[in-house]
């Protein structure tokens, strides 16, 4: 196998010799920066996310298969630690910066709600009934490091993340649900509230275009390894699958005889190492091309639309639309405190969480001098439901599925 010269991206990696470089590097504010710090901008912004409670929370976060009692199979941060490391080998043998591709990969999912993209389908449909705009799990997580997410500063005091243009853009393009032949970054530097919908511009990066096409190498077998395990899928269907592949008869580079996850990241990762270029783009072959849609469709048809998770699917829809409708019920006003602590009598341990949630973010809080808050008013409450709806929101995008769980069970229980 004739591959493209190791390096071959330097020239046009995140690096201070590209003309992009400030652009890439720059914040909206400053968290802190300590005099001794010995780590790189994108380095700062991989711990910045690695410390914040939003990544440790993936733990618990459906990636196919809501709250499995397997312990082995994928949750969500098992998937960005897949695509931390397929990124990683792409970008270190094409000559790109790893430290850019790590920091994007481990942020790329932040946003995803529980209950996975059903979740994220769920809240959608609120949202357009309440008529707001729509909801992505890309944009909100460009929402949660730039707004949510906080850490404390040398004094102690609240701050927002403040992660570098960089990252954020490759949080927000970073949709791998699109089939794409070629993939190039963009060279436009634009206000990233400027997107209105999932994979509306490409990257800024080349980095951001590599852990794009990761997301995607790392969950189509994975996918495949869980629905064996869970009895989803049956050994009949990867024999006719294998078959399939094998009949086409051009993936001469590709041992067929099993089918399984680490294979696939193998061959993927190296065809596409081989194909991609600074002039072609970021892309596969055209055999490999194929055989992604195959397995691609393969997984959503035997996978994705199995009718073993129809029961799931209403059953995380009443979870999340009864917590919603409890929350938004207590809003009054510059009085909702009043009434969320009137609600603890009753739930007192989900409200609680909330409350003690919200009051780092609404105008109800006081913010004097000696506050230890010191991040963005992020709701305006005081005359107006909407912002309080859309906390209830970003609360519930926030949950884990065992958390939302437990919050359900605290609503229906006496």
């Amino acid at each position: 196998m004739i591959f493209t010269a190791a390096n071959s991206f330097r020239e046009v990696g995140a690096f201070e010799s590209n003309p992009k470089w400030e652009k890439m590097i720059s914040r909206v504010s400053s968290l802190y920066k300590r005099e001794n710090d010995i780590r790189s901008e994108f380095w700062r912004d991989y711990t910045r996310i690695l410390h914040c409670t939003a990544y440790r929370r993936l733990k618990h976060k459906t990636q196919v298969f809501y709250a499995p009692q397997n312990d082995h199979i994928c949750t969500r941060i098992e998937h960005v630690n897949h695509v931390e490391s397929v990124s990683y080998t792409i970008a270190n043998y094409l000559g790109l910066n790893t430290e850019l591709t790590k920091a994007i990969s481990i942020a790329h999912d932040l946003g995803h709600a529980p209950f996975g993209h059903l979740g994220e389908t769920i809240i959608k449909e609120i949202l357009k009934e309440e008529g707001f705009p729509t909801f992505w799990h890309e944009k909100n997580g460009l929402h949660f490091v730039d707004d949510i997410e906080l850490l404390e500063d040398n004094e102690g005091c609240r701050r927002n993340l403040d992660l570098t243009y960089a990252v954020r853009d490759g949080i927000i393009s970073h949709c791998g649900e699109v089939d794409y032949k070629v993939i190039r970054p963009r060279e436009e530097y634009i206000d990233l509230s400027e997107y209105n919908a999932a994979d509306q511009y490409p990257p800024y990066t080349w980095e951001g275009c590599i852990v794009k096409v990761a997301d995607k190498i790392s969950y189509l077998g994975r996918d495949i390894e869980d629905a064996m395990a869970l009895k989803i899928l049956e050994k009949s269907q990867i024999d006719e699958l294998v078959h399939r592949l094998q009949s086409i008869g051009k993936f001469t580079n590709l041992d067929i005889r099993e089918l399984n996850n680490t294979i696939l990241m193998h061959q993927f990762i190296t065809d596409l190492c081989k194909n991609s270029s600074p002039e072609k783009g970021i892309c596969l072959s055209s055999e490999y091309c194929e055989l992604m849609d195959i397995i691609k469709d393969f997984n959503y048809q035997n996978i994705y639309r199995h009718k073993r998770l129809a029961p799931y699917k209403k059953y995380a829809e009443l979870i999340i639309r009864q917590i919603y409708e409890l929350l938004v019920s207590a809003y009054d006003g510059e009085n909702t405190t009043k009434k969320l602590d009137k609600m603890k009598t009753y739930y007192p341990n989900f409200v609680r969480e909330f409350s003690d949630w919200i009051n780092k973010y609404w105008d109800v809080t006081d913010r004097t001098a000696s506050s230890k808050l010191k991040n963005k008013v992020v709701y305006h409450v005081k005359d107006d439901i909407k912002d309080y709806k859309l906390a209830v929101i970003d609360f519930i995008s926030g949950m884990t599925d065992q958390f939302a769980l437990r919050a359900f069970d605290e609503i229906v229980r006496f």
